[in-house]
């Protein structure tokens, strides 16, 4: 279980979630790791461009692992809003490609990157409120933003996974491509921004994502608040039992 960084060449870094067994899902040692690897390339002078994607051939991610430590208070909140991205302005661009499933904080973490491709079998989903979980990672800011209000609450609400084709119709993610080629596409597309002026390049990043950034602030003590009512509620120990028991959840 790991976060691993390659280099590719002097300006692309490469970034690899590894945690196959589990569908590359993140354990609390992984999104720390992700978060102090976001603050070493961002310092990082050589730095031009980021490709983030999954070990193997079945995930991107599926986002944290619920087998571990569930505890969520603030300080907890603020690691995972660091490895995610979610509510402060990075200057770096970050090549996206998705090799396999990409669900719950996984998507919330692809959110956070700038040019997406994903491989034809890679399927999507927030399926947090089945598991009577609170989306936490930004995609109730960011979602609506990024492909529009009916398509956010669609993927949100239902929990539904959706399939490649349709998170490509959706502009999840900018096209598909086959996973033997995927990894060179993200190269070649990461180069042609490294050979960009840094400057001009990470001007632009910045101010995007601090727009997102301060949105996001916004409604940081509510998102908190909501998390916390949810893992109150008497559903929140049904959803966590359902899903490490494999079954359906039994909500009264």
């Amino acid at each position: 279980m790991e976060i691993r960084l390659a280099r590719q060449g002097r300006h692309v870094a490469v970034v690899t979630v590894d945690n196959q067994p589990r569908l590359n899902a993140m354990t609390r040692a992984m999104l720390s790791e992700l978060g102090r690897l976001w603050d070493e390339l961002q310092r990082d002078g050589d730095c031009r461009c980021i490709i983030l994607t999954g070990a193997g051939q079945r995930a991107f991610t599926v986002g944290a692992d619920v087998t571990g430590d569930l505890s969520a208070g603030p300080e907890v909140a603020r690691m995972v809003n660091h490895a995610l991205l979610k509510s402060e302005p990075y200057s770096k661009p970050i090549v996206a490609a998705v090799n396999g499933d990409c669900v719950g904080g996984g998507l919330e973490l692809m959110l956070s990157t700038d040019i997406r491709a994903a491989a034809p079998e890679a399927r999507f989903g927030l399926t947090e409120v089945k598991w009577s979980i609170y989306p936490f990672g930004g995609s109730t800011i960011k979602l609506i933003q990024q492909i529009g209000y009916v398509h956010a609450m669609d993927l949100l609400l239902t929990a539904r996974l959706i399939d490649a084709g349709e998170a490509a119709r959706l502009g999840l993610v900018n096209r598909l491509v086959p996973r033997s080629e995927l990894m060179g596409w993200a190269i070649e597309t990461a180069e042609m921004i490294a050979a960009n002026s840094p400057s001009a390049v990470q001007a632009v990043k910045r101010q995007v994502s601090a727009t997102i950034a301060d949105h996001a602030l916004t409604r940081e003590a509510l998102e908190q608040q909501l998390g916390d009512e949810v893992r109150a509620s008497p559903h929140f120990a049904e959803g966590i039992a359902a899903f490490r028991e494999k079954r359906r959840p039994r909500y009264e």
